[in-house]
């Protein structure tokens, strides 16, 4: 059969190639049209446009490329109806998706969305969207499936398929620790500090420069930041002044390895809390996408960690309050051992509410249900 994905970003194109993997043991003449990233192409996906090309953050940086964005839909729709799919997969990035699960809700093959816009968060409105052009609905937060069944829309979760994917990565790497202090050359005297500003060029130049201040001017420990290699040029130029180790596309052998985290808000919230490490939330856009995301955001917290335990576990920095004084502070507490460990032992909740077996197989085997029976 003929599937076309289309996800929007880094952690996308990460579910994207679990899903990939999947389907193809099932369906192994399977072939895949996808707006990804290079996890996807590696497991076998025809890569239509890369997310890195078209990944826009904030209500400011979607008006200023509006043009673009528009531009890249209209190819889009066009894309589709030439390859001809049995079957259109959406993975996350509700404002470009929704828009092609609209276009296409009325086609001989199902719209599936993997990984639900996030309308308890705000634009609630979007619920009778999705019931009426979503065929399938697949949610990866514990929570969601009593959330979109109030609203009369069966959605399917299977646990949260980035927990399996991390305790894999574990189980493979547990006599590998020492390792990753030779291999990037760190003292082993030392704990790691890692620093993970995101994966797109606006939260970096946002992000990483308080960071880099406070890790750096509070303690002594190794400082190391999760780069991605597409951005290099950037992180040379911002980290020239520091002592500071940067690797690239490896953050979870980091992770591994780390005592704490200054993590940007987002999917990286909850790797760090699956890898048991204490961390501080930051998070700081323009003025003009912070008023605009206040005003119509309804939940209490930004992380994720903090939203699945509705309850403040981990520190959360919002715009003003991520400074270099603040920031420095909060390092000071994941220093306390009672501090730390209180986090760690609530992240134990958050991974039994998000266990599952075989997340992604069970997503692959109930898409092709869907296909087949559509």
């Amino acid at each position: 059969m003929k599937y076309y994905i289309i996800a929007g970003e880094a952690s996308g194109d990460l579910y994207g190639s679990k899903l990939i993997k999947e389907i193809l043991k099932i369906d192994t003449n399977a072939e895949i049209m996808a707006w990804g990233g290079d996890l996807m192409k590696k497991e076998g996906a025809t890569l239509v446009r890369h997310y890195k090309n078209h990944n826009y953050m904030g209500f400011l940086e979607v008006i200023l490329n509006l043009k673009t964005i528009l531009k890249n839909i209209k190819f889009c729709k066009s894309d589709i109806e030439n390859f001809k799919p049995d079957a259109l997969i959406l993975i996350d990035f509700p404002g470009f998706n929704m828009r092609i699960a609209k276009y296409f809700y009325k086609s001989s093959f199902p719209v599936m969305y993997y990984i639900a816009p996030q309308v308890w968060a705000w634009k609630e409105n979007r619920v009778e969207a999705i019931k009426k052009y979503v065929d399938e609905l697949y949610v990866i937060l514990p929570f969601e499936k009593a959330f979109f069944k109030k609203h009369g829309i069966q959605a399917k979760y299977f646990g949260h398929p980035l927990l399996e994917h991390v305790l894999n990565f574990q189980n493979k790497s547990a006599s590998k620790k020492t390792d990753f202090f030779e291999k990037y050359n760190l003292d082993k005297n030392k704990n790691i500090t890692s620093l993970i500003p995101g994966s797109r060029r606006q939260e970096i130049i946002k992000k990483l420069p308080i960071m880099l201040k406070s890790a750096c001017s509070y303690n002594n420990d190794n400082i190391v930041i999760a780069a991605m290699n597409n951005f290099k040029t950037l992180y040379q130029e911002l980290t020239t002044d520091y002592n500071v180790k940067v690797i690239y596309d490896d953050t979870y052998n980091l992770l591994n390895n780390s005592k704490v985290a200054l993590v940007t808000s987002g999917t990286a919230t909850l790797e760090t809390a699956f890898f048991q490490v204490p961390q501080v939330v930051c998070y700081k856009s323009s003025w003009i996408s912070y008023l605009i995301a206040k005003s119509f955001i309804k939940v209490k917290y930004i992380s994720l960690v903090n939203l699945i335990l509705n309850k403040k576990i981990v520190k959360e920095l919002i715009q003003s309050d991520l400074n270099i004084e603040i920031l420095s502070n909060e390092l000071c507490n994941l220093d306390d051992m009672s501090y730390s460990n209180n986090i760690k032992k609530q992240y134990t909740d958050l991974l039994e509410m998000c266990s599952g077996i075989n997340v992604s197989k069970n997503i692959a085997i109930s898409m092709l249900k869907t296909i087949e029976t559509f």
